[in-house]
């Protein structure tokens, strides 16, 4: 009798790790299609994790200025075109404390009475660009302030003739 049991105990035991070892899970490699589209995947993630890191960045000339850009929607607006493209704007000297710059384009605005000073960034009517060395009052929405220069080193770097600025992701 004991032979049975044994018997029936070792075939049971057998059957179960039968069962156990069929039962074991098979792990899929990905297709080619499927280990393409996910390296495309991360390296759109990467791309846009990188466009997001990026700065804009000011230069007069050749000269980079450091910026402290506004947070509203005219600046929003704004790096959303500059990440397309930089912006290339031809400045023009007006009345001994100002260079103005069609942007070609249309930001949204928040015109609010303003004594500017030098280093200030404003948009003017919506589709201009002024950067100040000297002070006025008017409506303006503000952009930024340029905040690496001394009012005399404004005035140096714009109030000697029209200058060429360029907006630009780096």
């Amino acid at each position: 009798m004991m032979k049975k049991v044994l018997t029936i105990m070792v075939i049971l035991a057998f059957a179960l790790c039968a069962a156990g070892c069929g039962a074991s899970e098979q792990v899929e490699e990905p297709t080619s299609d499927q280990a393409s589209a996910e390296t495309e995947t991360e390296l759109e993630s990467e791309s846009a994790i990188q466009k997001e890191s990026m700065e804009m960045k000011l230069f007069i000339g050749d000269e980079e200025v450091m910026v402290d850009w506004e947070n509203n929607d005219a600046v929003a607006a704004l790096k959303e075109e500059v990440r397309k493209q930089p912006l290339v704007i031809d400045m023009s000297m007006y009345d001994d404390f100002e260079q103005v710059g069609e942007l070609g384009i249309s930001l949204p605005t928040s015109d609010k009475q303003i004594e500017t000073e030098a280093g200030d960034i404003m948009l003017y009517a919506g589709d201009n660009i002024v950067v100040f060395y000297g002070s006025n009052t008017w409506a303006y929405t503000p952009l930024g302030k340029i905040t690496d220069k001394s009012p005399e080193e404004m005035a140096e770097l714009l109030g000697q003739g029209d200058v060429t600025i360029t907006i630009k992701m780096v």
